[in-house]
């Protein structure tokens, strides 16, 4: 099996599978539907190509919690007017993101082929990727490589990619938190996620529920080099 490693962190990012109307919410770490769609659009599939977007939901999923996000809740006054130009309401709106967080995602597959192709679409895409919504794109570092690993053993053998002021706060950490397909946890705890895209025809947006795990690694620490030294220039 090849992998991608792919890592979402930035100052904002929002993975809302259960957002109607004025309240968006966000979940807690990225979703599968979330990065397939966006492995599409890198792809340059169009939303009304259904079966080649269907395809891409055999590709086995993990993400790993490397550096949890702050809920953030950014309140919104709106108004919404008639065609004529009268006003027709005012109403609140409430947006939910996740601010300051870290989440390695491993998208794995025996196709080789198939995977070297998503890996230079990421690499090259097609559409600007982005980490929920279009206001927030993925940054410098979001590809890591394409490894000839399984997905869980991929984010094993990856150190910590926590910030570095993250890393020093929680030093004692020694392990994190993956949410897996059902099927890759030794432990088979599941629980169900609306995250499976069936349609992302903007006529008619179906996803299904998707069975799901959470286990955890050991933590493998990167090095933070040197502390930094302000008067090093100075000399004695």
């Amino acid at each position: 099996m090849k992998t991608i490693l792919l890592k979402f962190s930035g100052p904002l990012q929002s993975w809302g599978t259960n957002s109607h109307f004025e309240t968006r919410h966000t979940d807690l770490y990225p979703s599968k539907s979330a990065v397939i769609g966006l492995i599409a659009g890198c792809l340059g599939y169009r939303r009304t190509e259904d079966d080649r977007i269907q395809r891409l939901n055999n590709l086995v999923f993990a993400v790993r919690v490397d550096q949890k996000g702050g809920l953030l809740r950014d309140y919104h006054i709106a108004k919404s007017y008639k065609k004529n130009g009268e006003l027709l309401r005012t109403y609140v709106s409430n947006r939910y993101y996740l601010e300051d967080g870290s989440y390695i995602v491993a998208l794995g597959h025996d196709d080789y082929d198939l995977m070297e192709s998503i890996a230079y679409a990421v690499q090259h895409p097609y559409f600007q990727p982005y980490m929920g919504r279009r206001a927030l794109p993925v940054t410098a570092d979001f590809y890591l490589g394409l490894v000839e690993q399984d997905v869980i053993s991929a984010l094993q053998l990856l150190p910590w990619q926590a910030s570095e002021w993250y890393q020093r706060r929680y030093s004692d950490l020694n392990s994190l938190t993956i949410y897996s397909d059902f099927e890759l946890s030794p432990n088979k705890n599941k629980h169900y996620r609306k995250d499976m895209i069936v349609s992302l025809n903007q006529k008619s947006r179906i996803f299904v529920y998707r069975p799901e795990s959470k286990s955890s690694i050991s933590l493998r620490e990167k090095s933070l080099g040197d502390e930094h030294d302000a008067f090093a220039v100075i000399g004695d």
